[in-house]
């Protein structure tokens, strides 16, 4: 699937597979395209979903709005891709606040 930023490019994603969509919050008229952020899972609403002390550097590929897995919540901050959201949470749950830094 294209993506809001590259399209069909294929070399945008990056070979970690930590990427993000952008939360319109963060999205900022797509300027936010190619951005990376360090992010954290700081709560959840299950216990021990959080791994403790694990940071991780995603890329902005997509707008949130605009991708295929749309977030599950309004205001979102950051869609993870798959591999992004197991590096630093357990489970599947259907989200987690995150602590993030450009």
């Amino acid at each position: 699937a294209a993506t809001a930023c590259y399209g069909n490019e294929a070399a945008q994603f990056p070979s970690s597979n930590l990427f993000a969509a952008a939360g319109e919050g963060v999205w900022d008229n797509g300027a936010s395209c190619g951005r990376q952020y360090v992010v954290r899972c700081i709560s959840a609403v299950a216990p021990r979903t959080c791994i403790p002390g694990q940071t991780i550097r995603v890329r902005v590929v997509d707008r949130a709005l605009s991708s295929v897995t749309r977030p599950s919540r309004g205001g979102t901050t950051l869609v993870l891709s798959t591999s992004a959201f197991a590096a630093i949470a357990n489970g599947s749950p259907g989200a987690i606040n995150i602590e993030y830094q450009q």
